[in-house]
């Protein structure tokens, strides 16, 4: 589980340093299906500054940061995807900061002005639903945030297996972590990544294919949620499978 206490109790530490792993070590978990999975761990690292834009950001509120979220293309330009079980609390007094590093916030803060989350998820929390889209605002900003940070494209279909980069904001670090890895099924509608280090606060956190290395933006493809809420070790990662559920999902946030 990636994200253990909802917006309470959450502490940000600037971080000395981060968990790695090695490329030749082998993760033991799990799956859906009660069988234990060994697979290769990518390496994990603190993300590096982007020259153009940031699409990834941290959730925020209470003045405390405890989930990720990112840019999403959307005909409005100010959609946001991440985890449904990082909306909880609802999203009053939720704000995104996108980019946020070592306390900055280049494109300063936006206010969540409305969500989109699965019925499956709402009704019973189906870890095969753990996506949801939300809206943003920022008072006094002509601009849209998509115009300023960039967005990913909402990829669906895809199939299970790809080279996927994992970006997500630690609870306990001021900067956000980046892995590349290798993605495969873990489930009929379940994907898993083996990544060092993404603890509570990654949740939400996008997958992304075919990213183009100067600006991280590329096709989504999952967001770190699904079973077990992301996964109960901070070593592996796991999504709920992007297809027809959440297109039909975000045409109604884009409605």
């Amino acid at each position: 589980m990636k994200i253990v206490v909802f917006r309470t109790g959450l502490v940000v530490v600037a971080a000395a340093a981060l968990i790695a792993g090695s490329a030749a070590a082998a993760a033991v978990d799990t799956v859906p299906g009660g069988v234990v999975n060994t697979a290769a761990v990518a390496q994990t690292a603190s993300s590096p500054a982007q020259s153009t834009g940031s699409a990834v950001g941290t959730l925020v509120s209470g003045g405390k940061h405890f989930c990720t979220a990112s840019v999403v293309h959307s005909p409005g330009g100010d959609l946001l995807l991440t985890a449904a079980h990082c909306l909880g609390d609802g999203i009053s007094g939720l704000t995104f900061v996108p980019g946020y590093r070592d306390g900055a916030a280049p494109y300063g803060s936006w206010n969540v002005t409305s969500e989109t989350i699965p019925a499956g998820w709402q009704d019973s929390a189906d870890q095969d639903l753990d996506f949801a889209f939300l809206t943003v605002t920022q008072p006094g900003t002509s601009a849209t945030l998509e115009s300023l940070t960039g967005a990913n494209t909402l990829g669906t279909g895809q199939g299970f297996t790809h080279t996927v980069t994992l970006t997500g904001y630690p609870d306990a670090t001021e900067d956000p972590v980046v892995c590349t890895g290798t993605a495969t099924q873990s489930d009929t509608y379940q994907q898993r990544i083996a990544c060092p280090g993404f603890p509570d606060g990654t949740s939400g956190g996008p997958w992304i294919i075919g990213a183009d290395p100067l600006t991280g933006l590329g096709t989504v493809v999952g967001v770190i949620g699904g079973y077990q809420q992301g996964g109960d070790t901070a070593d592996v990662s796991y999504s709920a499978y992007f297809d027809t559920d959440i297109q039909a999902l975000y045409a109604q946030a884009t409605a």
